[in-house]
């Protein structure tokens, strides 16, 4: 694979930085194709060129805000992508974020030059309306919400025996496992992690209770027990 040019790769690192909380050297080697010693010179040329990146070598990098570039230009390849994920993505989505997402999509085509808009909007392939539960979908959006803003959520749950249970969880976020929808949470019940499919539950209740973050009981926690079961 031919080299990266320099100003594409200084161009790819800013999206990068802007793009995330907080960005490690070894994460955008990885990316750029290039050393970390590489990463460290482009930043602080950047920096030298008032680029306003805060951060240090072994810690990470974050842009400061309020930093913006000119609007972006997709290549055919990237807008079909683009296209690609929101087919994908919407059937499985519930109403309100596969309405926003159709929307974000539309106002990137809305901008693309001719060739790229075609061959985004002729792209060959489609997805199929999925055959679920419609309750599934109504319930992933309160599900969702109340795993954003930390609001605990009592549920009635019907298991894989029929074995009715009401519990209360704090929901850590909701996994799509191809055909299935599930809650990942912590379940006050049991004082451990557990998944509740939403096509189980037989009643969504978000309580007028937040829940902080704390040690062995947070998302991070969630996928490190998975990580290192499988």
């Amino acid at each position: 694979m031919a080299a990266m040019r320099r100003a594409d790769r200084l161009f790819q690192l800013v999206q990068l930085i802007r793009g995330r909380r907080l960005t490690t050297a070894d994460f955008l080697a990885t990316r750029l194709e290039t050393s970390v010693r590489t990463i460290y010179r482009d930043i602080a040329d950047l920096q030298a060129q008032g680029v306003p990146i805060e951060g240090e070598a072994g810690v990470g990098y974050r842009m400061r805000a309020g930093f913006d570039l000119p609007p972006l230009m997709f290549t055919q390849e990237e807008a079909q992508g683009l296209v690609a994920c929101v087919r994908m993505a919407q059937p499985r989505l519930d109403r309100a974020l596969a309405a926003h997402a159709e929307a974000a999509l539309g106002k990137i085509m809305a901008v693309l030059p001719a060739r790229a808009r075609a061959a985004a909007e002729t792209l060959a392939i489609y997805v199929p309306p999925m055959l679920e539960d419609s309750s599934t979908r109504e319930r992933l959006q309160p599900l969702r919400h109340a795993a954003e803003q930390r609001f605990k959520v009592r549920l009635q749950y019907q298991d894989a025996v029929d074995a009715l249970s009401e519990r209360v969880v704090r929901p850590l976020g909701c996994f799509f496992w191809d055909r299935v929808w599930t809650l990942g949470a912590w379940c006050e019940l049991r004082q451990d992690f557990r998944s509740f499919r939403l096509d189980r539950m037989t009643e969504v209740q978000v309580l007028n209770e937040r829940f902080q973050d704390e040690s062995g009981k947070t998302l991070p926690d969630l996928l490190r027990m998975h990580a290192e079961s499988d």
